[in-house]
């Protein structure tokens, strides 16, 4: 096996935890604070739609070794630090604090993941 084949195994391995732990996260927020959001998962990719319309799509991009997220304020990308933690390419922001705050922003009440 490759190097490169097996760096993108890692990474989806990876990112595959990543949609799965926040899916979980998402479901049980959903249920807690009574949000009505719904969540579609299709492999890599975990849609988020919105009680106001809107949506929120989170994917893994094997050939950057990121996770994306669309949101209608814009695009954002996250790759993995050494400490596992996923990190805006911009800005350093963790994925779970940007999550919140978009998800909080749409949803017009605080959204902790």
């Amino acid at each position: 096996m490759s190097t490169h084949t097996s760096t993108e195994s890692a990474f989806l391995t990876q990112a595959t935890e990543a949609l799965d732990a926040l899916e979980t996260a998402l479901t049980h927020i959903g249920q807690a604070a009574d949000i009505d959001w719904d969540l579609h998962r299709a492999d890599n990719v975990l849609t988020i739609e919105l009680p106001d319309g809107g949506k929120l799509i989170i994917n893994s991009q094997a050939a950057m070794r990121q996770l994306w997220v669309a949101a209608s304020s814009g695009g954002y990308h996250f790759s993995r630090d050494a400490d596992g933690l996923w990190r805006n390419t911009r800005n350093g922001q963790e994925l779970r604090a940007t999550l919140s705050a978009l998800l909080s922003a749409q949803c017009g009440q605080t959204v902790s993941l």
